[in-house]
């Protein structure tokens, strides 16, 4: 399929994404505002790296398939787990400027996550695949871990947010959802994408 219609495919998730519902209902719900972190990172990311990878498959930068995979995974952990500390995480529900500022981190680190792990420069496919999953099992890993925390927390981590019972849940609850969500989109996604290059890189030519 044409690298292109990933590409508009991709814009247009996040287009929806960030003009949609979702953000309006962040300030009031933490489930909304998972959700919306893992349409981003999760669905419409992966789709346009989908279309933008083979346009860069062969960009000097690839060349390292061992500090690169490394850099960029620690990289996205940072950006991931510093926008959940909960001084961050409350300007980013009560500030426009800083949702804004936040959701652009979050979509510029999870491209170069998913740009590392798609791209396959010519002649290295195998150790690109490998790298790439090695990248995408580290970051499904840190989602995971941050999202059992936030939903298997005995209290409310971010607290007074709830100014009223978004979705009809409360606030515990709210924030069960949110890390439900975490768990269901980023964790398996991010695994499900390291096991397909795995088989990728295993995957012998047949003969001709």
């Amino acid at each position: 399929m044409n690298p292109r219609f990933f590409i508009a495919a991709g814009i247009l998730l996040l287009l929806l994404a960030w003009a949609g519902p979702l953000p309006r209902l962040v300030p009031d719900s933490f489930a909304a505002h998972m959700a919306l972190h893992m349409g981003v990172v999760g669905i419409a990311i992966p789709i346009m790296a989908m279309g933008l990878a083979p346009m860069i498959a062969d960009h000097p930068w690839l060349r390292s398939q061992l500090a690169l995979p490394i850099a960029v995974s620690l990289f996205d952990l940072l950006i991931v787990w510093g926008w959940h500390a909960p001084a961050l995480h409350h300007a980013s529900r009560t500030s426009g400027w800083a949702l804004v500022l936040e959701q652009a981190s979050f979509a510029f680190a999870s491209l170069l996550v998913w740009l590392l792990a798609l791209a396959a420069p010519s002649g290295r496919r195998a150790q690109a695949a490998l790298a790439g999953a090695l990248t995408l099992f580290f970051t499904s890993m840190h989602m995971t871990l941050l999202g059992a925390l936030i939903g298997l927390a005995p209290r409310s981590i971010y607290p007074g947010h709830a100014h009223h019972a978004a979705f009809g849940l409360s606030e515990m609850a709210d924030q069960q959802v949110g890390g439900v969500i975490m768990l269901a989109i980023g964790g398996i996604i991010y695994l499900a994408g390291g096991l397909t290059l795995v088989g990728r890189a295993l995957r012998r030519p047949v003969p001709s």
